[in-house]
């Protein structure tokens, strides 16, 4: 879809000079301003006030080196990021990423997506996200604990409770935050909520490993409710067997869905009878589920290296929960072609655009964006930021209440802004534009920020 009106041809066109290589934040960004452009037209003192570029644009970027010592004493030496894109609606909340893929371009568009997504959970959250080049896979604990111990060594100097609070993401479990922490409080005192996710040993929140997947799928309920439909007898697609994939999988297996497909970066499993997550479960090696192992188990199962995405594998839901940009507009078609109606992303942006246009033109196909879908990791993090300022330790059973009604009400959240600005089901469109809206009346009640 083009962009029509010269404001938001204008922000992107600048952008897009300005940083021609960062495509995932572009690709980002443009999808945004689709979605809030037809009413530039009524908002003729937007331009005026700069609100797009100011809310496009993050606050702060913060780049430094993390040299570590592997266990044969070479010196290595990676790139460490964090990202404060906005401070509006609280202090800068968001995961830090390890992995080989991580560049400034990715920070950018993961903390541009938070803010919005911080914006729909309703709570005090402003919005930023961090990482580093650096890939735990394959390396010691020891190598991991030695790599955590310096990336944290900088980045202390840029977080504390009330000004920026990281947690989580691709290759940041609670074994990665745990070391993060011990750090901090070595070079800064105790501080419980300096970062989320935490071992509960650590005073974590009960539920947060289970949250994006957990939450992805109370989403995904209240989508189907609209149309008077359960996840009962549904059979799912799921990519991604991290925290997200499995727990989402094992939450939708436990509300009578069918998973008959999961995949990592081995490849794709696919059992028509349905598949046995509590074997799946135990086939881990290296931390990683074995996905061609199961077919030991299960003959019937077929195990291929080809994308879940383009196997013509008959379902009616797909949950995306791997990475961005996972999803092309080929196999967008291929999963309508095999009956596919509703899908949920559990990752961050992982339909490229050419397959979101191919959903939104589908008459037969509804979409959540993750900024809404996905928003259960962030939205207990903010429960576990609760937790440590009052000194408490919510039970598993309160913290899923509370994330059940937060995911419910950021679904009625981007319904009624489906509803307000005639958009139908277009619930991408209708996220960005709640989003937006909450973050507009921020920055007007906030004055030049």
């Amino acid at each position: 879809m083009l962009l029509n009106h010269h404001y938001t041809k204008q922000v992107y066109d600048q952008l897009a000079k300005r940083y021609p290589y960062q495509r995932e934040y572009l690709q980002a960004v443009h999808a945004f301003l689709e979605a809030v452009d037809p009413i530039m037209a009524s908002k003729p003192t937007y331009q005026k006030q700069a609100i797009l570029e100011r809310l496009v644009t993050p606050e702060r970027i913060i780049s430094f080196r993390v040299p570590w010592m592997d266990d044969q004493g070479q010196v290595h030496l990676n790139q460490g990021y964090r990202v404060q894109h906005s401070s509006l609606l609280g202090p800068y909340k968001g995961g830090l990423r390890f992995d080989a893929s991580v560049n400034e371009g990715i920070m950018k568009f993961l903390a541009f997506e938070q803010t919005l997504k911080n914006a729909l959970t309703g709570l005090p959250l402003g919005a930023g996200k961090g990482g580093s080049d650096f890939s735990p896979q394959g390396r010691s604990d020891q190598e991991i604990m030695r790599f955590c111990q310096s990336f944290m060594t900088e980045l202390s100097h840029h977080i504390n409770e009330k000004l920026d609070v990281p947690a989580g993401d691709i290759g940041v479990g609670e074994r990665e935050i745990g070391y993060l922490y011990g750090q901090y409080k070595r070079l800064k005192g105790v501080e419980l909520g300096a970062l989320t996710g935490k071992p509960i040993q650590a005073n974590g929140s009960l539920g947060r490993r289970q949250a994006t997947g957990y939450g992805l799928i109370y989403f995904l309920e209240a989508m189907l409710a609209a149309d008077k439909k359960t996840l009962e007898g549904q059979r799912l697609l799921i990519s991604g067997t991290g925290n997200v994939g499995l727990h989402a999988a094992l939450k939708a297996q436990e509300k009578g869905g069918l998973v008959v497909a999961l995949s990592n970066r081995s490849g794709s499993l696919y059992d028509p009878e349905g598949l046995d997550l509590d074997c799946l479960t135990s086939l881990k090696e290296g931390g990683r589920i074995n996905l061609a192992a199961y077919k030991g188990h299960y003959p019937q199962a077929d195990f291929s290296t080809a994308s879940i995405w383009a196997r013509p594998i008959e379902a009616e839901i797909a949950l995306p929960c791997a990475t961005q940009n996972e999803i092309d507009a080929q196999m967008a078609q291929n999963l309508i072609d095999h009956g596919v109606h509703y899908l949920a992303e559990g990752a961050n942006m992982p339909l490229n655009l050419d397959a979101q246009h191919v959903f939104n033109q589908a008459k037969t196909m509804t979409w959540a964006p993750g900024k809404a879908s996905n928003a259960g990791g962030v939205a207990v993090s903010g429960l576990e930021m609760s937790q440590n300022a009052m000194r408490q330790s919510w039970s598993l059973d309160q913290v899923d209440q509370e994330l059940q009604t937060i995911m419910h009400q950021i679904f009625d959240t981007c319904q009624a802004a489906c509803q307000d600005y005639q958009l139908g089901k277009n619930y991408a469109a209708g996220a960005d534009l709640a989003a937006f809206n909450q973050v507009v009346a921020a920055i007007e009640a906030q004055g030049l920020v």
